[in-house]
């Protein structure tokens, strides 16, 4: 049986929330793409050491470790994970933010497609977490933060296979928070909305009449505008803080109000 840890094992909170990371460690995988980048940039500016894990790693902001990793790959994932805790010489928050998009209803994607985008979205999850626990049972602010969808709450057409894959994150963080939280390890989701992202901007502007395309999807959102990577960096850093030790198994909308509000259509004058 896993010997009871407390959450409160004494970490270094530095000098409270602008240092929250102090003296920690952090791996980001996806740390090359707009959510992952800013989640890793915000982690070092609050005193953690960062190491992002991608394919194709690029160049990175100073201070920030780029490794390469295929986290469809398990020997990979094993090598990247060990280098970066032995880097740092320790290691004590993952951030699993990597993931691929698909589109579709059931019969539009091959089983290719279904077998690669599990693979990545959560298999590749998997393995990260897995090859990481040895490290972060040393922790004594073990963290580990996800990355869903709102599609893994709400129906939304033509998502079938993506949808299908960030309803499993949000299940299979559930489910590692109650095998792990004995062991004092926290897991927690962070599930975004539509975010203003050069992906999402890129396919509205591919649309026949872009303005239009981002007028109607704009149009959709409560808030009346795109959630900001800044944003889900935010929250992403509030689940992975030491100052949250009491939160795990959590799944936090950081969706500007798209999936739980309900309001009605915009007027241009009120009675």
């Amino acid at each position: 049986m896993s010997e009871l840890r407390s959450g409160a094992a004494d970490p270094d909170f530095g000098d409270g929330f602008g240092n929250d990371f102090a003296g920690l460690a952090a791996i980001v995988t996806g740390g090359s793409g707009a959510i992952g980048l800013a989640a890793a940039e915000l982690l070092k500016s609050r005193g953690a050491r960062v190491a992002v894990l991608a394919r194709r790693p690029g160049e990175l902001p100073d201070g920030i470790v780029g490794i390469e990793a295929d986290v469809t790959d398990d020997a990979s994932v094993k090598t990247a994970v060990d280098a970066a805790a032995e880097r740092f010489g320790r290691l004590d928050v993952v951030v699993s933010n990597v993931g691929i998009s698909a589109y579709g209803d059931v019969a539009t994607n091959s089983d290719q497609e279904w077998s690669q985008v599990l693979d990545v979205n959560v298999i590749g999850m998997v393995r990260i977490v897995r090859h990481a626990l040895p490290h972060l049972r040393r922790s004594p602010a073990a963290a580990i933060v996800t990355t869903g969808s709102i599609v893994g709450w709400a129906g939304m057409a033509q998502r079938a296979l993506y949808s299908t894959t960030k309803g499993a994150v949000h299940a299979l963080t559930l489910a590692m928070a109650a095998d792990y939280v004995r062991e004092g390890i926290r897991v927690n989701c962070v599930s975004p909305g539509a975010v203003d992202t050069p992906w999402v901007n890129r396919q509205l502007s591919e649309a026949e009449d872009p303005e239009a395309a981002r007028a109607e999807y704009l149009a959709f959102q409560p808030a009346g505008r795109l959630v900001t990577t800044a944003e889900v960096a935010g929250a992403i850093a509030y689940l992975a803080s030491p100052l949250s030790g009491g939160t795990t198994g959590t799944v936090l909308a950081v969706d500007g109000g798209m999936y739980n509000l309900r309001l009605r259509p915009p007027t241009k004058e009120r009675v």
